[in-house]
């Protein structure tokens, strides 16, 4: 075999090796991103659906405490007997409150605001909280109760009055109207985020340790978490020290439009993949954010493999080759 005979296998033989391994990575690609996509869009409406059945629990033991209200609106202390009655069914509640129309008892004036809350020794006081310098009646949550006339969850907010029950807030909301149709009072249940925390906490450990969801999964290294989105794309709850906020303009439409979607963004300089959707009930999503390396490990591998057989190949041929006499 001569000389160019023998460069012409040699180089025949890298070219067709070269097509082979930019057909199998591109394969080995089209596979990973398809199966954690699939896998990532089914783990964050499982997280949805988890969150919203959370979600409804919570509401339903707090209207257990407003229906309670609602059959006490004879007299202000049997509505204060009322909020004590059940605060038990919910720990997660810091306080629940029934804020009355103006004159509703006419005793009380303008201002009969209840309040029923967790003090620091976990038992629970309570405190009036209406007046002219905390005038409710201009609040938007009960400017809200009095137009929808049904129940809904507020707003985030920060509360400090630096006791134990300053923090990260949202309510749950509920008009209540007396036997003559008449509004009473707007009732509402405070709750931190601490329950929220725990739940996607929980719900994160699910997912590593679930071996049907993992059955098949090709990014071995799985580096994702999940987060809660406001409407105006910031950063409900998310693990300690991450930084998840959405600021695109059309990212925070698609959000408050509750819709469903995947978006590519550097979180805290790692670039990474959000897939989101809604949660039932209230204007918030749900967020998966999975680091791209994760799904890059996997391919990595691959080439690293296809390397080293074709290193070990070129050799081959190459003795082989040299052994032919030309």
């Amino acid at each position: 075999m001569t000389k160019h005979c023998k460069l012409y296998v040699l180089l025949t033989t890298i070219t067709v090796f070269v097509i082979f391994a930019a057909i199998a990575l591109g394969a080995c690609y089209q596979a990973v991103t398809t199966e954690a996509h699939v896998r990532y869009a089914g783990m964050m409406n499982i997280a949805s659906e988890k969150l919203g059945k959370t979600i409804r629990g919570m509401e339903m033991n707090a209207m257990n405490v407003f229906d309670e209200v609602e059959k006490h609106l004879d007299s202000p202390d049997a509505v204060i007997a009322a909020l004590y009655s059940k605060t038990s069914l919910n720990p997660e509640v810091r306080g629940y409150f029934a804020a009355f129309e103006p004159n509703y008892f006419p005793a009380k004036g303008t201002w009969f605001e209840p309040y029923v809350v967790h003090i620091d020794s976990g038992d629970f006081e309570l405190r009036m909280v209406g007046s002219a310098r905390h005038n409710y009646h201009k609040s938007g949550w009960y400017i809200r109760a009095k137009q929808s006339s049904d129940s809904f969850w507020s707003d985030p907010y920060y509360y400090y009055d630096g006791s134990n029950i300053s923090g990260h807030y949202t309510t749950f909301v509920k008009p209540v109207f007396d036997a003559q149709g008449r509004l009473a009072c707007v009732c509402g249940a405070d709750m931190t985020f601490e329950w929220l925390g725990k739940e996607l906490q929980r719900i994160d450990e699910d997912f590593r340790n679930n071996e049907l969801l993992n059955q098949f999964k090709l990014d071995s290294d799985g580096d994702f978490f999940t987060a809660v989105l406001d409407d105006d794309g910031s950063c409900i709850v998310s693990p300690e020290g991450k930084k998840v906020t959405l600021t695109q303009e059309q990212m925070v439409l698609s959000l408050s439009e509750k819709k469903s979607g995947t978006i590519d963004l550097d979180i805290d300089g790692v670039p990474s993949t959000i897939y989101y959707c809604p949660i039932e009930r209230v204007n918030w999503s749900v967020a998966i954010v999975v680091a791209k390396q994760s799904m890059w490990g996997v391919l990595l591998r691959m080439a690293s493999i296809l390397l080293l057989v074709a290193v070990i190949g070129f050799l081959i041929i190459w003795f082989a080759i040299r052994k032919v006499k030309g």
